[in-house]
């Protein structure tokens, strides 16, 4: 969330209790609270990777794509995350529907008016 711009666009008031959630300090403090718990009582965490960051961890350290991505998961699992997900397949769709929309209004640009231009996005962040 370091590169967020805080645009508020991407998300709606129910979203931002979540968006707390998401940082170092909550992390360290809910894998330290599953430490001193029964693992019955543990709280479940869950880890996404997006597909930008890991071509920044292969450079870093000098590793194939792949190589990163399955050490940034082992890691995160020695940390006590319990899964780990991959965003790249939620990006792909994200593609596919923008396309799709894009056909569909290319094939109505004669009968409406607003049609075209279409817009499309992605938080920058």
């Amino acid at each position: 969330l370091s590169d967020c711009l805080a645009c508020d666009n991407c998300m709606t008031s129910e979203e931002g209790a979540r968006v707390f959630q998401q940082n170092q300090k909550e992390l360290f403090r809910i894998l330290n609270l599953n430490k001193k718990c029964d693992t019955s009582k543990h709280k479940v965490l869950a880890v996404s990777v997006c597909p930008q960051s890991l071509p920044y961890f292969a450079a870093k350290f000098n590793l194939s794509v792949n190589d990163a991505a399955r050490r940034l998961c082992g890691f995160l699992k020695s940390l006590g995350v319990h899964y780990v997900f991959d965003t790249t397949i939620a990006a792909d769709f994200s593609i596919l529907e923008s396309q799709r929309e894009f056909v569909q209004r290319y094939h109505r640009r004669n009968q409406e008016e607003h049609a075209l231009p279409m817009f499309a996005s992605a938080c920058p962040g």
